[in-house]
């Protein structure tokens, strides 16, 4: 899996268990819905940090938060 695959699967796994659709979750972030669109469906590669950041907190998370999950947490830059 690529490193920006995971960011597009824990918006997925948070707006499931949250009940959002991208275009709520655009809504709360105060980011277009193209922008988290394209996160999700891996056009963007590097999202950056303040996309990021706007994301954690329309989840009502801290991005560390937002960025505290296994997949990421075990991810190996060698392979």
């Amino acid at each position: 899996m690529e490193y920006s695959e995971l960011y597009a699967k824990r918006i997925h796994q948070l707006c499931k268990q949250r009940g959002l659709s991208i275009n709520k979750l655009a809504d709360m972030a105060g980011l277009r819905q193209s922008s988290i669109d394209n996160i999700v469906n891996g056009r963007t590669k590097n999202p950056g940090t303040v996309n990021l950041h706007k994301i954690a907190l329309a989840f009502g998370m801290t991005l560390a938060e937002f960025l505290d999950f296994e997949e990421l947490n075990n991810y190996s830059f060698e392979e």
